[in-house]
């Protein structure tokens, strides 16, 4: 995601891109050096558009002031914390709302002021059959004070899924569930909106079949030999897949285009005209 914003591009699903804005990232889990910024690279992120407060001196917390004075020199348009527990100072128990509340709080009003988006990223305890509510880590104020929660997840007929559920909205429509995928071989991709449910992300229990998955298996039936693009677009629309998604497809597949008497062809790669 901070790839795409980064960049000025398209947001999964959507079809108007904004801007490029400026991300503060701090992550107190994973070297900035070795594991950061090669996974930011490699997702195409512009990292000169990707800021971090140094903590070599003093450690960030929530309620440091060095958050807005940064927004402000900056211009950030959103800061995310991974983990948020990290983030709470050594004085603040996750677990009691009384010390919780008066932190999140602060941290509303700096993103109000500024006008900059935060996203927290926490962790889930091991407790099974309680609701998304209380899966969380630490106090259930963490939950009450975001405006909108996403849980992710995998499922296990297919752990390279992963599942994006809405499980709180409080200011619009909760939105659909979201794939992608993630494995060795092809990195990060975007599969598309599914009917994935929070109660079976948290579960692992359940399907995905995205109309960005129902696409590639197309893509890999037909294109045993080259097929004309328009021919490839004709089936789709049959199907009620869009030429966005036809294209994402397409890019997931490193699918080629190749031009024969006028006309443009797609094929597999590494398959012969």
């Amino acid at each position: 995601m901070i790839a795409l914003l980064t960049n000025g591009e398209l947001l999964p699903e959507e079809e108007v891109a904004n801007p490029p804005i400026k991300v503060i990232y701090q992550s107190a889990e994973d070297g900035l050096a070795d594991t950061i910024k090669p996974r930011l690279e490699q997702s195409g992120a512009d990292c000169s558009r990707v800021l971090v407060i140094d903590e070599s001196d003093q450690e960030l917390t929530l309620c440091d002031e060095r958050l807005e004075q940064s927004v402000w020199e900056t211009g950030a348009r959103l800061i995310v914390l991974d983990p948020l527990q990290a983030y709470l100072g050594c004085d603040v128990d996750m677990y009691r709302a009384n010390e919780v509340r008066p932190v999140i709080k602060w941290l509303c009003f700096m993103a109000e002021r500024t006008g900059c988006a935060v996203i927290l990223i926490g962790h889930m305890n091991k407790a099974q059959g309680l609701k998304a509510s209380y899966r969380g880590l630490g106090s259930i104020d963490f939950r009450a004070a975001a405006r909108s929660v996403l849980l992710v997840g995998r499922l296990k007929d297919n752990p390279s899924i992963r599942i994006v559920a809405h499980d709180k909205s409080s200011l619009a429509p909760e939105g659909k569930s979201i794939a992608f995928s993630l494995d060795a071989e092809n990195g990060f991709q975007w599969k598309g909106y599914c009917d994935a449910t929070v109660d079976e992300v948290l579960t692992g229990i359940g399907s995905v079949q995205t109309k960005t998955m129902q696409m590639e298996a197309m893509l890999k039936e037909i294109l045993n030999v080259p097929v004309p693009a328009e021919e490839v677009f004709r089936q789709a629309k049959k199907l009620g897949i869009s030429e966005r998604t036809v294209k994402i497809a397409k890019r997931n597949l490193h699918i080629q285009s190749v031009r024969l008497g006028g006309q443009w062809y797609w094929q597999l790669p590494g398959s012969r005209v």
